[in-house]
């Protein structure tokens, strides 16, 4: 290799993508593609250029001044629904992000992670000025309408995860509703009349006691979430008679809550349906608590399919494509980013009977 030359075309003396590019003996524009990955840029090339930088010091392009000339930055921002460390305990959320950065990083994207929460979101202001290429709601449901004008005025692809429903953004959906109506209709197959559904909680934030037992369908139209709302129908097209009880939190402690003052107020209940693995879980802990045998005096449904190492008993529930819903998510980004149109996607969903249900007891 010969001498280089002696760096300083830059700002502030350092190299530039100019100095690599004399170095390795090749035009800036090679050299540019060689540090964007292309593969019009011959293995031999790539490598005499990336010890050409490595002798400079040069890290690479500066992003700002990348993201002016190609008008990208490279980067999705993804709203989530409540603060960062919340939805890493999430199961759920977890592996769904699992499929969206495998998704979004195959192509090179990066990803920011932006706590939406129910009113004054600190993502309003953050999306307002970040440089974001697209936003991806993954917010279980939570509508976040609040976010809405300031995205739009950012005029970038929206994508959601459940939601938000707006004509403006390509959804990712499963198939909520008929899942639970498939679980429902198993539980009434099975004999159970006294049927109890834990639900999740519709407040973000801090976790409370568990709301006060009410019939399935009382003011059921005031929920916002369609998630929610829409098993709480499925199941009530079947049980019109259920009683449910909205838990306090999303962990198992707080499914079991609620169980508890479900059975305190029903105590004939011979199954009860949880919205989720992690409430039905805690359901589970509950009911065996009370000195009854799950699923021998009550059956315990959940819905998502995850894996909880620490349960004994495998959860019948519905599965749901948790990482393959990411993934779509991540295409759509890929597709409206390249001036596409795709349509919005149901993914189907699968009943998975476990050891957690069986006939009541004493059928009534």
């Amino acid at each position: 290799m010969t001498t280089p030359p002696p760096p300083g075309r830059g700002r502030a003396g350092r190299a530039t993508i100019a100095d690599v590019a004399a170095l390795a003996g090749v035009s800036t524009s090679t050299a540019s593609l060689a540090f964007r990955g292309s593969d019009r840029v011959r293995l031999a090339t790539r490598e005499r250029i990336l010890g050409a930088a490595s002798e400079l010091a040069y890290a690479g392009p500066h992003p700002v001044a990348s993201s002016l000339r190609s008008g990208r930055s490279g980067i999705v921002g993804i709203v989530i629904a409540e603060r960062v460390g919340l939805a890493f305990q999430n199961p759920v959320a977890l592996a769904t992000m699992d499929g969206l950065s495998e998704s979004l990083e195959s192509v090179g994207f990066g990803q920011l992670l932006l706590p939406g929460r129910a009113h004054s979101s600190p993502a309003q202001e953050l999306l307002m000025t970040l440089p974001v290429d697209a936003v991806v709601f993954a917010t279980r449901g939570e509508e976040f309408d609040l976010l809405l004008p300031t995205v739009r005025a950012r005029g970038v692809p929206m994508v959601g995860i459940e939601g938000p429903h707006a004509d403006d953004i390509t959804l990712v959906e499963v198939d909520d509703e008929g899942g639970m109506t498939q679980m429902a209709q198993h539980v009434a197959a099975l004999g159970h009349r006294d049927v109890g559904v834990v639900m999740r909680t519709t407040q973000l934030g801090e976790e409370r006691p568990p709301r006060r037992p009410v019939p399935i369908g009382w003011d059921i139209e005031s929920i916002a979430n369609p998630t929610i709302r829409g098993r709480l129908e499925a199941v009530m097209s079947v049980f019109p008679q259920a009683v449910r009880v909205e838990a306090g939190g999303r962990d198992a402690g707080a499914g079991s809550a609620a169980a508890h003052m479900l059975l305190d107020a029903a105590p004939n209940t011979t199954a009860l349906l949880a919205q989720n693995d992690i409430l039905a879980a805690g359901a589970i802990s509950a009911v065996r608590a009370r000195g009854l045998r799950v699923p021998d005096d009550v059956t315990v449904t959940g819905f998502d399919g995850i894996d909880i190492p620490w349960l004994d008993a495998p959860i019948t529930t519905v599965v749901q494509p948790l990482r393959d819903r990411g993934r779509e998510a991540g295409r759509l980004v890929r597709e409206l980013l390249r001036g596409e149109r795709p349509a919005s996607v149901v993914m189907p969903v699968a009943l998975r009977i476990g050891a957690t249900s069986a006939s009541p007891a004493d059928p009534r």
